[in-house]
């Protein structure tokens, strides 16, 4: 059985490391703007649930999710009782997306030796469902780029929840899950429409990614040329993996992944603030509420 999640949400690096405060009042505003989900990430497991547990009680309506859970930082045994503790208080608004991060983020934490991802995933997963009471499979999506964590996705999860892909990635992924199975990808969003500017922006955030072999070889294997991920990215790649433009450019490129085959889409939207933090290596905290509102307007128009 699959969770029920539809519409439109946010991923946002604010929602987990902003001041509580600030966090939870731009919760406060996304439920209020008619997002259905909050997507937060995971670095370095420390106060994830606790983060999680204040924003289900700011909220009322909406779904809160991790994109993702670094299952490298996390004992399964623990994850599935807080899940279990913060279901049975706020219902079923909890989504926990699990993934495997990327080698040199585990390293760097000092997290284990990054290996097997596949096989280490199955066996999180497994010990989620041993554990008492388990962590279900409804309430679970995971990060699935290549076809086989998409086969786990489809086996051991409610879907799965990629990110920086393309349409066509998506297409790819819906076939890879069935008809059944949720597909909530993560669409970056520019929201500048002069092209140069766009794309400067795009560049910033993009470069940390650009170092991670797990996106790099995702995008390889969908079709882009090592000169493609040079030099800070092709504009044929920027303009593949970031969603910029008016109004109408925008909501094209939505309405492609809607078309493709997605359920949900979690829009992350990048300003300049926000996408030279990215590339300095840090987390952003800014909450860009008027292009959610834009964005909002855009989506029910």
């Amino acid at each position: 059985m699959t969770m029920p999640l539809s519409g439109t949400g946010l991923w946002s690096t604010g929602f987990r490391f902003a001041e509580t405060d600030a966090a939870t009042a731009a919760a406060v505003r996304a439920e209020e703007l008619g997002y259905t989900a909050l997507w937060l990430p995971d670095t370095d497991g420390k106060g994830l649930f606790d983060r999680l547990e204040a924003l289900l009680a700011a909220t009322g309506r909406i779904t809160v999710a991790t994109g993702i859970l670094n299952l490298w930082m996390h004992e399964p045994k623990t994850v599935a009782e807080r899940y279990a503790r913060l279901t049975e208080q706020y219902g079923g608004r909890l989504l926990l997306g699990i993934g495997v991060s990327h080698a040199p983020l585990v390293a760097s934490a000092g997290a284990g030796v990054y290996a097997k991802p596949v096989a280490r995933m199955g066996e999180f997963l497994d010990a989620l469902d041993a554990a008492s009471p388990p962590a279900p499979r409804e309430g679970r999506v995971l990060a699935a780029l290549g076809p086989r964590m998409l086969g786990l996705a489809k086996d051991r999860a409610a879907g799965a929840h990629p990110y920086l892909v393309t349409p066509e990635h998506t297409r790819i992924a819906r076939e890879a899950l069935g008809p059944d199975r949720l597909l909530a990808p993560e669409v970056t969003v520019v929201p500048q429409s002069d092209p140069a500017r766009a794309r400067e922006i795009a560049r910033a955030g993009l470069a940390v990614y650009l170092t991670l072999p797990n996106y790099v070889n995702n995008w390889l294997r969908s079709g882009f040329t090592e000169d493609d991920v040079a030099d800070g990215g092709s504009d044929r790649l920027v303009d593949a993996l970031v969603a910029w433009g008016d109004d109408d450019a925008i909501a094209a490129r939505l309405r492609a992944f809607r078309d493709a085959g997605a359920d949900h889409l979690a829009l992350q939207t990048w300003d300049g603030e926000s996408a030279e933090a990215f590339g300095a290596g840090r987390m952003p905290t800014n909450f860009p509420v008027e292009d959610w509102r834009r964005l909002a307007e855009l989506l029910n128009g």
